[in-house]
């Protein structure tokens, strides 16, 4: 099969064997991927290449002992090779992975994203697309840059619709989206993109995104909210972390980072130790029993004050009750993520579906990985459970919103990968049909159906539901398009 058809052919380039296996269990054959090859360094490439015939993607990791990734991917473009890298990284590889951009990768993803965005995104780069967060490559090309004065694009090169064109495909906008907003259709974007990266001299689309912020067409961290020098902000949407103003906080280890999670998603509420004990610990309470958790309360108000701020001032409040996490003295992006939510709800009443796909989108673009990931105890698995269920809540909302448009492509390239990592929701497979039904895919529609039967009976003993079966009965009731 092809691309197009549906498999995708794949190298892996990591020096360690975990994390090829945990690649290995994501990019399943069943789900259309095929692991054609691994290296363990970047020397190994070109022979891997050679030996495994035709390759759609390089998965390139940036740290190897030998031959790192910028200088494996910067070999591979100078040999003249087509297969597009993408890079493999953590979220503080700024510097790395500006360099591995610049080298020739075509896109990257973080080590801590979620499974379907790992096939989404090798997914895209097989198709010739980009895989980039704006709001990471602002942040790492500000710092690649240094001080040197940013470039000038050239006066009259692109007409007003390319530089529109431009600037929507460097905000990360697929062509859909884009035809959407700049209201042409997906062909012109299409075409008009091609003349940008003609005259620009652009070799594909993530050099047109490292184009766009070297010449001030998206500023770095552009659309978001300014940050206070001092501010204390909180991010749960994926592994947890807090900031004072732009710097990063130690939070210490992953029971107190769990005792810090267990305040901040009650905030203003009072917690007894009790409840924190039973919250972290579970059945299995820590040598000391209760007398840990003043002691990690302590470390946190030390770690979290501002400068010049005393310990007991902290936004980690106590009384007789318990301990309180002072909730309005900080920004919360669950907090951010609630307000994004009631934007898309409304919009939605309000009969504009398109303003809403876009403030839903906004609400998901918050997720950057599984909420409070590698954090133990029952209170974080149980709000990891309810932040999972709201994100693929949101996304149903989201592709609802988008069959109305019309988008029937963007729905099927957000589903199909989170339907890989999610098999046994009937929702999304419902969704999934009815967009590849809609785009005229009547075989694709019939085949997710056999596949989720399929999941449904082996691992859960169960048969399709109600949804999914009436979902079939459209599909097969019109050779073209839906009844």
């Amino acid at each position: 099969m092809t691309v197009a058809a549906g498999e995708v052919r794949v190298l892996l380039v990591d020096d360690q064997e975990l994390v090829r296996a945990g690649l290995r269990l994501i990019l399943r054959e069943r789900e259309g991927f095929v692991i054609a090859g691994e290296c363990s360094d970047g020397d190994e490439v070109p022979a891997a290449l050679e030996a495994a015939g035709g390759i759609d993607v390089v998965v390139m990791d940036l740290r190897m002992k030998r031959v790192d990734g910028i200088e494996a991917t910067r070999r591979l473009r100078a040999s003249g090779r087509r297969p597009p890298v993408l890079a493999l990284t953590t979220f503080d590889d700024d510097e790395l992975l500006a360099g591995v951009l610049r080298a020739g990768a075509v896109g990257y993803v973080l080590k801590d994203s979620p499974a379907e965005d790992l096939i989404r995104a090798v997914r895209a780069v097989a198709m010739g697309e980009a895989w980039l967060d704006p709001a990471v490559t602002g942040r790492v090309l500000r710092t690649y840059r240094a001080a040197a004065e940013r470039p000038v694009l050239p006066s009259g090169l692109l007409t007003p619709l390319e530089l529109d064109v431009l600037t929507a495909v460097a905000r990360g906008m697929t062509d859909a989206e884009a035809a959407g907003a700049l209201s042409v259709s997906a062909g012109a974007v299409e075409a008009h993109f091609a003349r940008v990266r003609e005259k620009l001299r652009l070799r594909d689309r993530a050099a047109a995104i490292v184009y766009a912020f070297d010449h001030g067409l998206v500023t770095p961290g552009g659309d978001s909210v300014p940050v206070a020098p001092d501010a204390l902000q909180f991010s749960v949407l994926g592994p947890l972390r807090a900031w004072r103003g732009t710097r990063l906080l130690d939070l210490g280890p992953v029971r107190q980072q769990a005792l810090l999670a267990a305040l901040v998603l009650r905030p203003g509420t009072t917690v007894s130790a009790g409840e924190l004990l039973d919250g972290v610990w579970g059945l299995e309470p820590p040598g000391t029993g209760g007398r840990v958790v003043p002691v990690y309360v302590h470390r946190l108000r030390k770690c979290l004050r501002s400068t010049g701020e005393r310990t007991e001032d902290s936004v980690i409040g106590s009384d007789r009750g318990g301990y309180r996490f002072a909730g309005d003295r900080v920004r919360l992006d669950v907090t951010e993520l609630t307000d994004r939510i009631a934007e898309a709800s409304a919009a939605a009443r309000g009969g504009d579906p398109a303003a809403a796909v876009d403030a839903y989108a906004g609400a998901l673009s918050l997720f950057h990985g599984e909420p409070l990931a590698g954090l133990p105890g029952p209170f974080v698995e149980g709000e990891r459970l309810r932040l999972t269920e709201r994100r693929l809540s949101l996304v149903r909302d989201k592709a609802s919103l988008q069959l109305q448009l019309g988008r029937t492509d963007d729905v099927v390239h957000e589903l199909s990968a989170l339907l890989a990592v999610h098999p046994h929701r009937e929702p999304l497979a419902v969704l999934l049909m009815r967009a590849l039904h809609r785009g005229g895919r009547r075989a694709d529609a019939l085949a997710v159906h056999r596949r989720t039967r399929e999941r449904l009976r082996a691992d859960l003993g169960v048969e399709p539901g109600t949804e999914l079966v009436r979902e079939l009965r459209v599909v097969l009731s019109s050779d073209q398009g839906p009844s």
